[in-house]
């Protein structure tokens, strides 16, 4: 699936919606459909639209198409480490070059003993993703199939796997100023304090916009979408579906 970009100018480029991808745009880890692309574009027709995704690139465009960054005015990937602005690249930071190999070899051991004495029905594998600006952690796995992830979740959310892990973690490394963010069905992401989705609001200068919508599913607090959702930048709207996404966008920005 490939994408060719938006080039016109919206009728209203001051107001801009950001969107989330996993839960909001798509199904989790899911292609977005046809139907939704089409109304992506239709919506940026109207407003000024962009991405921000907890994922790099290559896994944004698996879930939204070949050519992603170039599409919408506005595309963050890895929560606005990689940014792009009328598909040029603006900014690139990594998480290595921040913390330092030492913390990042610490962070990583430890996971690992910790993940060897969780007891779950099925493990399989990467457990940990080096991500630039994030590390992601998986206690089943990202190699699982969509089954055993639908499994794991029920698992997770009776067991609090991951919020237990969160905490342990939160004591370990309280040294490291890290952020913990639950997002998705298996995983959490680690990172620098103030590396959430916010991260990608500096690239949005206030002069330029009168409204910053943001959409998206993980809202509550410990989801990966609370900090932009909650911040004073934004006016945050929870959807619970990729369908939730259409009906809400089209009522105040459509109508």
């Amino acid at each position: 699936m490939s994408t060719k970009k938006q080039k016109m100018t919206p009728e209203n480029p001051r107001i801009i919606a950001l969107f989330d991808v996993d839960g909001t745009l798509t199904i989790p880890r899911g292609e977005v459909t046809p139907d939704m692309m089409q109304f992506m574009k239709s919506l940026s027709e109207k407003i000024t639209v962009g991405i921000v995704g907890g994922s790099d690139l290559p896994k944004q465009e698996e879930q939204l198409g070949e050519g992603i960054a170039k599409v919408f005015p506005y595309n963050f990937s890895q929560n606005g480490l990689v940014a792009y602005k009328n598909g040029e690249l603006q900014e690139i930071q990594t998480i290595s070059k921040f913390l330092g190999e030492d913390n990042i070899k610490r962070i990583v051991n430890w996971t690992l003993k910790y993940l060897a004495d969780i007891d779950i029905p099925v493990k399989r594998g990467t457990f940990i993703e080096f991500r630039s600006g994030m590390m992601n952690i998986s206690p089943i796995g990202r190699n699982c199939s969509r089954e055993e992830r639908n499994d794991y979740e029920t698992i997770d959310l009776e067991r609090g796997i991951r919020k237990n892990m969160v905490e342990a973690m939160k004591k370990e490394f309280a040294d490291l100023n890290l952020t913990y963010s639950i997002g998705g069905q298996i995983s959490f992401d680690v990172f620098p304090t103030g590396w959430d989705k916010t991260y990608c609001l500096k690239f949005l200068a206030e002069e330029d916009f009168d409204e910053i919508h943001f959409f998206g599913d993980k809202t509550f607090e410990g989801g990966n979408d609370y900090e932009i959702f909650t911040s004073e930048r934004t006016i945050g709207h929870t959807v619970t579906s990729p369908e939730d996404t259409k009906e809400q966008c089209a009522k105040l920005f459509m109508s």
